[in-house]
């Protein structure tokens, strides 16, 4: 770099200025003016937007309590706002004073200083500070990333106002990380709900912090009008504390190059990438690397760094060892065996290195140590991932090999959701989570899968477009299982609707006929009548025509005319009424039991019947006899298709389905949201565990229809029934969400949890 020591004005890089002098402090004041002014603008703007998201989201809640949670956090944001601008703003002004503090009691002499605010560390906290602190260090990651240049000159020049103390992205006060801890100490002034606070959060990251290109573009152009570094270019060492460079990709060949380079196997891009997780996960494994508890790694000696080439090498004689031993049989027993072998695949790789080159390397670079890492966490998380059955975890554990040469092959392979390595991976999980014995009897689905997993150990050798081909071929495999499966669920649906609309119409049908002759002192012929033939024509009529329909009203119609019709006719008039209604009484049983299957010659029998009966109701001569043998009949020509219905009030009240007393507990809950489409486990018998998916939920009954891969029942559930079951862990719902997210959030957890070797000591 030219020295700019012509004018007298000038600072240069090997220069310091004392931040407590005249020229210092006037500096100071006005990047502190620039910095307020700026950032009171953003954040003003940001939480004009509050209200809208709250709003919106409050809108679109699941249900009333979550309702509540957002318009309670509108109105705490309304209250609490002015306190937390001035928390966050006075928190900045801090900053930068406290920093000239620093250098005066380390003597100027560019001694260490605390951290600020914006340093992050990793400690064991409570669920909700974890997700607090995993958003903020996703925002400073993303934003340290994407103002590399912004930054490095900032850094550059106010190395020079503080006395030529080193600055970079986690010390600089108004960098992205002493900006965002601010706003996380000053949001301590609303007391709101986590999910609430992380909504600020993401609207802090897309009004303030986004923003922030303006806000270093007026502090470096101020700096330079005042001379400090005026020629500074834009050159980022690439030590190992320099910035992280934006969109970086690892060289895969020379290992010195490796270990100097900026770019991790967390290469980003824009277009595939989930770039807030990428980015914590690349803080994280920066910082485990940084932390002096996780073990230094040693400086390269005499015996060089192992190539890309030597390592693929390596894993291929492990991967063809391991095809072979693919051929054995598989059985529970080799999981514990296979969690060994995860474990310690980067010890074997090592030692196979050895093995080849004649002498073994200690270590291997930064960027192939943090992806056998990342590759043996993601197959840890495979063996002990409870959404997948055991027989699936031990198959797909072993396609550890080929999935590490695949991440040294193409370092974006966890940055991107459609890379075809990472969507077989999903597809293959997905697959194996509906897989039960009971349900692949001729190992249909189980085959597939392991011949998938036999064809990447023994025929995968630096060729990624496998991978495109064998997705595309289970693809087609489960499209073809699918439409079978579809045709099968369709028909039980449709069986069991079918039940449950023809019990409806059985108990809507019996109670209209209980309700009329109730009190009523019936021939048993009439009786018999109405509980047997004109019941069993009620319930057709419903399922043909509906409860709304002209034919059930008129059904219902006759059913009175029928029961009136057995009043004693004293009267001259009351003999005329009861003349004019048998026709019609005639005519609308004849069709009527026609329509239930009875044979012409059994109506005309039963008509006769009725008649000896109305001619004596009607008081005509007819033989005793035959009065006294039809008001005792109670032997009708049913046919076998008519079901009889409850004789009585009780028996229908015993047919009801219970109603469920309204429970609010945590199960109920879950059972209320599940959707069509989830799987769920069921312990059917000591030993035996049943998959099965939520097919259909009853719009009468309520009952959740569960069936298995091949769309054949497993059970039904009332709401109640299945909630106890959840509680008694007899059932489980499975995820939904797909491996590769699931296995990088729980990595994030575990990488954000202490070293085990900073647990303290009894």
């Amino acid at each position: 770099m030219k020295d700019a020591s012509e004018s007298s004005n000038i600072v240069s890089l090997t220069q310091r200025l004392d931040p407590s002098s005249e020229r210092g402090g006037a500096l100071l004041n006005t990047i502190r003016d620039i910095a307020g002014r700026r950032l009171q603008l953003l954040v003003n703007g940001m939480f004009e937007h509050v209200d809208d998201a709250l709003f919106d989201l409050a809108e679109k809640a699941e249900n009333n309590a979550a309702q509540m949670h957002y318009f309670d956090g509108m109105r705490e944001v309304r209250k609490r706002r002015p306190m937390v601008e001035r928390s966050f703003l006075a928190q900045i002004s801090r900053e930068l004073s406290d920093f000239a503090s620093s250098y005066r009691t380390s003597n100027g002499n560019g001694g260490p200083v605390s951290p600020p605010l914006g340093s992050v560390e990793l400690s064991l906290v409570a669920d909700n500070e974890l997700e607090e602190s995993l958003a903020i260090t996703s925002m400073i990651g993303k934003n340290e990333t994407r103002l590399t240049r912004e930054l490095f000159a900032v850094n550059q020049r106010l190395s020079v106002i503080y006395g030529g103390l080193k600055i970079d992205d986690a010390t600089n006060p108004v960098g992205p990380a002493a900006l965002s801890q601010a706003f996380r100490q000053a949001m301590r002034e609303l007391n709101a709900e986590m999910r609430v606070k992380l909504i600020i959060y993401k609207l802090f990251d897309r009004y303030v912090l986004a923003s922030l290109d303006e806000l270093y573009q007026e502090i470096n152009a101020e700096l330079v009008r005042a001379g400090v570094l005026p020629q500074l270019r834009h050159e980022i060492p690439r030590s190992g504390g320099a910035p992280r460079m934006a969109g970086a990709t690892a060289a895969a060949g020379d290992a010195g190059g490796a270990e100097a380079s900026e770019a991790t196997f967390l290469a980003e891009d824009d277009a595939g990438a989930s770039s807030e997780l990428i980015q914590t996960l690349r803080t994280l494994f920066s910082a485990r690397r940084a932390s002096p508890l996780v073990g230094q790694r040693m400086p390269a000696g005499a015996v060089q760094l192992p190539s890309a080439n030597e390592l693929i090498g390596a894993l291929s004689v492990l991967q063809s060892q391991a095809a072979i031993s693919q051929q054995m049989p598989v059985n529970n027993g080799n999981a514990a065996e296979l969690a060994s072998e995860v474990q310690h695949l980067k010890e074997h790789l090592l030692a196979q290195i050895g093995s080849l080159r004649g002498e073994k390397p200690s270590q291997v670079s930064t960027i192939d140590e943090d992806t056998i890492d990342l590759v043996g966490m993601l197959f840890e998380f495979i063996l002990e991932d409870r959404n997948l059955p055991t027989d699936m975890q031990v198959l797909l554990a072993r396609l550890q090999i080929p999935y590490l040469k695949a991440a040294i092959l193409d370092r974006k392979l966890f940055a991107h959701r459609q890379h075809p390595a990472r969507r077989l991976l999903d597809a293959l999980a997905d697959a194996a989570k509906g897989w039960s014995a009971e349900s692949d009897r001729d190992h249909r689905l189980h085959d597939k899968i392991k011949s998938i997993v036999d064809r990447l150990l023994q025929d995968f050798d630096d060729d990624m477009t496998i991978f495109e081909r064998l997705c595309a071929e289970l693809q087609e495999f489960q499209d073809i299982s699918r439409r079978r499966a579809e045709l099968a669920e369709q028909r039980v649906a449709e069986s069991t609707r079918g039940r449950e609309k023809l019990e409806q119409a059985r108990r809507r049908a019996a109670r209209e006929i209980l309700s009329r002759i109730d009190g009523h002192n019936l021939p048993p012929l009439i009786h018999g009548i109405l509980s047997r033939a004109w019941a069993n024509y009620l319930v057709l009529t419903i399922l043909r025509q509906g409860e709304e329909s002209s034919e059930f009203r008129d059904a219902l119609r006759f059913a009175n005319d029928f029961i009136d019709s057995t009043k004693p006719a004293r009267t001259l008039d009351e003999r005329r009424a009861l003349r004019q209604m048998l026709p019609g009484i005639e005519r609308a049983l004849r069709r009527g039991l026609a329509n239930v299957a009875f044979q012409e010659s059994d109506i005309d029998r039963l008509l006769a019947q009725l008649h000896t009966y109305y001619r004596h109701q009607l008081g005509e001569a007819v033989p005793e006899a035959d009065v006294q043998a039809v008001e005792e009949s109670t032997s009708l020509p049913i046919p076998e298709s008519i079901q009889p219905i409850a004789e009585s009030e009780a028996e229908l009240a015993r047919s009801e389905p219970e109603p469920e007393a309204p429970v609010d507990t945590p199960e109920m809950q879950l059972v209320a949201e599940l959707k069509p489409g989830t799987w769920l486990e069921f312990v059917t018998g000591p030993e035996t565990i049943e998959r099965a998916k939520l097919s259909w939920i009853s719009p009468m009954s309520g009952r959740y229809l569960f069936v298995n891969r091949r769309g054949l029942k497993v059970a039904d559930y009332a709401p109640h029934e299945l909630a106890q079951a959840l509680a008694s862990a007899t059932a489980r719902v499975l995820e939904s969400t797909a491996l590769f997210d699931r296995a990088l959030d729980a990595i994030v957890g575990r990488l954000s949890q202490p070293a085990p070797s900073q647990a303290p000591t009894e």
